[in-house]
């Protein structure tokens, strides 16, 4: 079926994140139900523009946010495109096809002077998960990481000869990211404390490898009970953090990335060496942190211009 063709084409040969797959499977099993349901059509090569602008009128119809249906229409523009790759339409009916305006969210992020305010009051403490909490919070803040890039790290990621982390981004891109001396202290510290916590989890001495452990596969954060971390884990130590210092709806490891990015571009930071620590792959992807860097300006100006 050509659906599930597509699935797996954009699975292993775009290498698109699990995440994305599932996204855009969804969509086209609406769409395919729709189409079934409103024309009884089974085959896709017999749909055209109208019967899609129907369905984005019927979406536009239902409590679903713009965005959501911007996407929607990327997955059938991807779709057909894969078509036509294989010969199996002529030509894409999405070309008639136009998506409705979306006004552009700015990213939220944390001010500076909360974020200094929150490493400060959060002192490393010595027991393995307060270090562990903490140094998370700090690597996101520090490298501009995404929450998939951490849950995934390793130890052997860690290059303490050139003080850069290799993550693994979206579409299995790797990308370099320099840290500070003072944060490849806080992770030999840490690299330490967390083998003599699972030496004494699994009550084995401190120079034996804990059991069922791989050097070239040691996760770099583990759970309380020494298991790999997942997202929703990590998810809730940044809400922790964040609730102190910020009121902001919006409490999560994506805030810090924005937050990362936001302070460096109003420090002075090249636009195209952010969207290289950031793992972007075009410039408009890192644009949009510009914004927030104009609004700082204008109140700035605001504040201290004799005619503002």
């Amino acid at each position: 079926m050509e659906k599930e063709r597509f699935i797996d084409y954009i699975r292993f040969e775009k290498r698109y994140s699990p995440h994305t797959v599932t996204a855009y499977r969804n969509d086209l099993d609406q769409f395919f139900a729709y189409l079934e349901r409103q024309y009884g059509i089974h085959d896709i090569a017999q749909a055209d523009h109208a019967m899609i602008r129907s369905w984005i009128v019927t979406l536009m119809e239902e409590p679903i946010t713009p965005r959501s249906i911007i996407r929607k229409i990327t997955t059938l523009k991807s779709f057909y495109k894969f078509l036509i790759k294989e010969g199996l339409v002529e030509s894409s009916p999405m070309k008639r096809i136009i998506a409705p305006k979306t006004s552009k969210r700015l990213p939220v992020f944390v001010e500076k002077e909360k974020m200094e305010i929150l490493m400060e009051q959060a002192e490393l403490r010595h027991d393995f998960p307060g270090f562990r909490d903490r140094l998370v919070v700090e690597l996101f803040y520090s490298t501009g990481m995404r929450l998939s890039e951490l849950v995934n790290l390793k130890e052997t990621d860690i290059d303490f000869h050139s003080s850069a982390l290799k993550v693994v981004g979206k579409r299995n891109k790797e990308r370099l990211i320099p840290f500070s001396s003072k944060l490849a202290g806080t992770l030999k510290m840490y690299l330490e404390l967390k083998q003599s916590y699972l030496s004494s989890l699994y009550r084995v001495p401190v120079n034996v490898a804990f059991p069922g452990s791989n050097y070239l596969q040691n996760p770099l954060f583990v759970t309380d009970k020494g298991a790999p971390v997942y997202p929703k884990f990590i998810y809730r130590i940044v809400t922790g953090y964040l609730t102190t210092v910020t009121t902001l709806d919006k409490k999560s490891p994506h805030v810090l990335r924005h937050t990362f990015a936001t302070h460096l571009l109003n420090n002075g930071a090249e636009l195209n060496a952010v969207k290289e620590l950031l793992g972007h792959a075009s410039l408009s992807a890192t644009q949009v942190y510009t914004h927030n860097t104009i609004e700082n300006l204008k109140k700035v100006y605001k504040q201290a211009h004799p005619k503002a």
